[in-house]
């Protein structure tokens, strides 16, 4: 990780395989429970990426498209902002609020495409938990074990249920909560360049 929070390939990698999949099977999952439509997920990205040349041949930005297409449905990068940027969201215009969201969705989209780029010729496997949920009957956590050439991840999903179902919203890695991990970073920026200044670094990452 960099000093700016933002998570190398080889970490975000496994994250990138949450649900890529039709948005026609999005619609059919959305009143599935968190576990379920966590599997349907992550099976449907494996097989998303075997099954088309181009993304199996590795092009970038037709990765992109299919991230940017099907995997937001799945979640609530609307929530993530909020609670990465922490309290300095409330200090942020409508507008600012606006653009960080739309900079840090690019973010993390972009981040998958290069994941995904990686993972095209690689056969991981997946088993899952129940979902377990607390005192809030809202809040999901989704438990997942991967392998992959012999090697072992435990990565847990935190999902939200609204009103279009449930929607994955954080990902816990090897201990490490991903809007944790960002809130610090994100934190450290306002607090020296202001709330444009985290908007500019945003910006000007994904610009590169």
């Amino acid at each position: 990780m960099n000093r700016y929070g933002i998570l190398p390939a080889a970490i975000i990698a496994p994250i990138a395989m949450v649900a890529i999949v039709s948005t026609a099977h999005a619609q059919a999952t959305a009143s599935a429970s968190p576990d379920k439509l966590v599997q349907a997920a992550v099976e449907g990205v494996i097989t998303k990426i075997k099954s088309d040349p181009e993304t199996r041949a590795g092009d970038l930005a037709k990765i992109t498209a299919v991230v940017r297409r099907e995997f937001l449905p799945y979640t609530d990068f609307g929530r993530t902002t909020r609670l990465a940027v922490g309290n300095a969201w409330k200090q942020a215009t409508p507008e600012q609020q606006k653009t960080l969201q739309e900079q840090f969705t690019s973010l993390l989209v972009r981040s998958y495409a290069v994941s995904l780029s990686q993972l095209r010729e690689q056969s991981p496997k997946f088993s899952y938990k129940p979902a377990k949920t607390g005192s809030n009957a809202n809040d999901s956590v989704v438990a997942t074990r991967v392998l992959n050439n012999g090697d072992e991840m435990l990565i847990d999903y935190r999902l939200q249920k609204g009103a279009d179902g449930w929607k994955i919203y954080d990902i816990n890695m090897m201990g490490a909560w991903l809007i944790e991990v960002y809130r610090k970073q994100f934190a450290d920026i306002v607090a020296r360049d202001g709330i444009d200044g985290l908007i500019k670094y945003l910006t000007s990452h994904n610009a590169r």
